[in-house]
């Protein structure tokens, strides 16, 4: 019998799991599309490596075993599997056509939502990953100051510019690489040690699991007005989840261009690209950046149902909430079994467990845990306050 959300007397049956990795192994580099969901993250002859369906925040693989889904897609499920109000819409779009010859009314409905909710959106741009728009972003502020210099901190996709940082850039040319340096969060001597009048942008993630300290977005922002860089802040993961208006609305701190994914469509593809007018108006012309699937319309009749309902339900407000619960409840349980070496941490729409690799090393050395809270690893919901969601409910 499948394991299920609930005390198993073992580890879950992932046989079929199994076979289809090893068809994987035969024709898919790397066996995935999306680092994060490979199972290199995942406990080996244990976590599952497939996932056949989804419901709510419940997840059942190719093998019938069910979890509960902490990652909700890797963060682009904001509400919940098969949402009723995001997949109508995305229903009655469909009998209407996805993508057309010409331009969907639907592009201006989302561009106008957007700017209502997003601070500093002036102008929009839509494509279909974070990639996407973050290269755009770097394009534009490029274009803008004429100026090379990218300062980076946090992931922002594969692109040349931003993957040129880490050690897996293989095949960019070394005259890109020198484009593009790192600083560090909450650090910011590290930024302000390396801006200078050749800087186009800095870009970051506002923020990770760590708040930010000592005005530091504020600092950043500043510093980037005081060279004449741009600033753009990734909020892939902040966006329509810390606030309905991201970082921004959070922090009360202004980005020159902001971009963002995941949260704004409930697991559809959309990516968002944000910001000032003087500078988004470049693309009228001087920048290109154009896709065949900018304007598909059942992502964006998924954004306008999405945004919808984080609005009207208060959705960032009960994320932090119950995230909030759950970080607590993760920490007083393992105060309460001397487990000093892990501990939850982040924020309440978005949290992560850490494990140390040593005792009393967990503050510099804490390493992710991307494991469902399911049954199926004997951890389930008997020690979190409140118990275990309801699987007809979101996450």
């Amino acid at each position: 019998m499948p394991n299920g959300v609930r005390s198993n007397p073992d580890f879950p049956s992932v046989e079929r799991s199994e076979a289809i990795y090893n068809r994987a192994k035969q024709k898919i580099p790397s066996v995935t599309q999306t680092l994060a969901k490979g199972p290199t993250q995942y406990i080996k002859g244990v976590a599952p490596k497939y996932i056949e369906r989804a419901k709510g925040c419940r997840v059942w693989d190719v093998d019938g075993n069910e979890y509960l889904d902490f990652n909700m897609a890797i963060g682009p499920v904001s509400l919940g599997y098969c949402y009723p109000r995001v997949d109508e819409a995305i229903k009655a779009q469909l009998e209407k056509g996805i993508t057309f010859s010409l331009m969907h009314p639907i592009e201006v409905e989302v561009a106008e939502l957007v700017s209502s909710v997003v601070p500093n959106a002036e102008r929009i741009r839509y494509s279909k990953t974070g990639c996407d728009v973050t290269s755009a972003a770097i394009r534009l502020a490029r274009a803008f100051t004429r100026r090379d210099g990218i300062l980076a901190c946090g992931y922002h996709g594969w692109h040349d510019w931003a993957i040129a940082t880490t050690d897996r850039n293989r095949g960019i040319p070394g005259s890109v690489r020198a484009l593009t340096s790192a600083f560090n969060y909450n650090d910011i001597d590290s930024l302000a040690t390396q801006i200078d009048d050749k800087t186009a942008a800095v870009i970051l993630e506002p923020m990770l699991f760590e708040f930010p300290k000592d005005d530091f977005l504020l600092k950043v922002c500043d510093l980037c007005a005081k060279k004449g860089a741009l600033l753009i802040f990734d909020e892939m993961w902040t966006g329509f989840r810390l606030a309905l208006g991201g970082a921004q609305e959070f922090f009360g701190v202004r980005a020159d261009l902001a971009t963002f994914s995941k949260a704004v469509a409930n697991g559809m593809p959309l990516s968002v690209l944000a910001g000032r007018a003087d500078v988004m108006s470049l693309l009228e012309k001087d920048v290109f950046f154009y896709t065949t699937f900018g304007g598909e319309a059942l992502s964006l009749a998924a954004a306008v149902a999405t945004i919808g309902e984080l609005k009207d339900k208060f959705v960032p407000t009960v994320l932090q909430r119950t995230g909030a619960r759950l970080i607590e409840g993760y920490n007083a349980l393992a105060r309460e079994l001397s487990m000093d070496y892990t501990q939850c941490i982040g924020m309440g729409a978005r949290s992560m467990v850490g494990v140390a690799e040593a005792r009393n090393s967990l503050a510099g050395h804490a390493r992710a845990l991307v494991l469902p809270f399911g049954g199926g690893y004997r951890l389930h919901a008997r020690g979190l306050p409140g118990g275990a969601p309801n699987p007809e409910e979101g996450c």
